[in-house]
């Protein structure tokens, strides 16, 4: 496993009565992991674990940062 994050998905100011601060959200390794994970599940494989599906997501993300990286 990366630790390596890719830093947030969606970051942005979100104002509160006091200050404004900054929200990183997600992560946009977990971001990639979720899309992942969506088309992982969409196969329909009954006999596909909870386990593997979730590492099965994050292997891909790792994968796609890694991507990024070398581009």
């Amino acid at each position: 496993m990366t630790t390596t994050t890719g830093g947030p998905a969606f970051p942005g100011l979100h104002p509160s009565k006091e200050c404004h601060y900054q929200d990183s959200g997600m992560t946009l390794r977990d971001y990639f992991a979720a899309k992942a994970m969506q088309g992982l599940l969409a196969t329909g494989k009954s006999d596909y674990l909870d386990e593997h599906v979730a590492l099965d997501a994050y292997n891909l993300a790792d994968a796609m940062l890694k991507q990024r990286e070398e581009e």
